[in-house]
């Protein structure tokens, strides 16, 4: 039987009063590559926000790792601390590309961390350019130094928000190899919400159907794209839903 890192038991996320997010349940499994698509708004960079526990749901529970986080409570850092999330726009701080890398593992005051940031800058191919100023890079450059920020502390989970949105092929490419070899080697549990669902077929094992704040369809990568159970599922990856 699959080990649960996250289990997620009647959450909702209500702002204003209005629902955006309804989860009845929901098992991601520790190790996995769970794909999270959806039209814009349907509810997947809340639920991301929520696995981060950067807000606290306003009904339910989330366990994480058998600790449960309930409406109005926080998580204990160094839980959170586990979790780590690379966004959309990488908001990398006004230093060297070594120094944004290095910062987590400062917080965390790692003895090793000069070690770890040099094998990071490596995996994401910036050791070269490691003294140059963050501000100079450009986009896939930056996107690559916020991954290697996010996985130089060797999270358990990697929480991925459009990482690749707006990049040229050759930095989508490299990023997505960073993103299956982390998988594969450290068993990092990888959440990925993006609009391309060809980029989900290519690098999840299961894929989750957003729409409406709720969880449509969740299954197997090949089910999910050849017998979808569920007709609105067929829609959205025929390109016939229409937001």
């Amino acid at each position: 039987m699959r080990e649960s890192i996250y289990r997620l038991q009647d959450v909702r996320q209500l702002y204003n009063g209005r629902e955006v997010l309804h989860i009845d349940q929901l098992q991601i499994f520790k190790g996995e590559i769970l794909g999270l698509v959806g039209p814009s708004g349907a509810g997947k960079s809340t639920l991301l926000r929520l696995l981060n526990f950067l807000e606290s749901p306003s009904v339910g529970t989330i366990l994480f790792k058998n600790v449960p986080f309930r409406p109005g409570q926080k998580m204990p850092t160094a839980l959170r601390r586990r979790v780590t999330t690379v966004f959309q726009q990488p908001h990398l701080l006004n230093r060297t590309v070594a120094a944004n890398v290095g910062y987590g593992l400062r917080l965390r005051n790692n003895p090793n961390s000069h070690a770890r940031v040099d094998a990071a800058l490596e995996q994401v191919g910036l050791q070269h350019i490691a003294n140059q100023r963050a501000r100079t890079l450009s986009g896939g450059e930056a996107q690559r130094a916020a991954l290697a920020r996010a996985l130089v502390i060797e999270p358990d989970v990697l929480l991925l928000d459009e990482p690749t949105a707006n990049l040229d092929p050759y930095n989508v490419g490299l990023i997505e190899k960073i993103i299956v070899q982390s998988n594969r080697e450290r068993k990092t549990t990888v959440v990925l919400v993006t609009h391309n669902i060809f980029q989900a077929k290519r690098l999840a094992q299961r894929v989750a159907l957003l729409l409406d704040g709720r969880i449509v369809e969740i299954c197997g990568v090949h089910s999910f794209f050849e017998s979808p159970s569920d007709p609105r599922t067929a829609a959205f990856i025929g390109g016939e839903m229409v937001y």
